[in-house]
């Protein structure tokens, strides 16, 4: 059930912090040439260590009856003009995480906080699709 080892940011040495260092953190040929980072360049192929989960996601993951992640497997840790970011396809755009929260060393934990958060914020009336939501509820 639980991936390990071979996942980006995981590995001894591996910088994790590298696009908080770097704000372009254009690496590719491509990305440097529409000027601006590709998030899904990671490999989200690799499974989660489900060790890792937050007590939160085990929450909802057990409110869900869910056995896995499902969808949020897709969801990791990325950069937006050098901040960490997640990006939230409901609304086509990255949410910045705040400038004082402080981020876990390895990528897996990043992960793990950026489907947290995310999750939180999809589910609060901060979210654009709350409005979408009142106005259109149908029951």
């Amino acid at each position: 059930m639980a991936g390990k080892g071979g996942y980006k940011g995981t590995e001894q040495g591996g910088d994790v912090d590298k696009f908080l260092r770097d704000s372009a953190g254009l690496d590719s040929h491509r990305e440097q040439e529409i000027g601006q980072h590709i998030g899904y360049r990671y490999d989200v192929n690799l499974l989660p260590d489900y060790e890792r989960l937050t007590p939160y996601l085990r929450a909802y993951m057990e409110f869900m009856g869910w056995d896995d992640l499902n969808w949020l497997e897709d969801i990791h840790m990325g950069y937006e003009e050098g901040q960490p970011a997640i990006f939230d396809r409901n609304i086509n755009g990255w949410v910045r995480i705040p400038a004082s929260m402080r981020l876990p060393d390895n990528q897996q934990d990043r992960d793990m906080l950026a489907r947290e958060l995310l999750v939180r914020f999809q589910t609060s009336p901060n979210h654009p699709l709350w409005e979408l939501n009142e106005a259109y509820r149908k029951f």
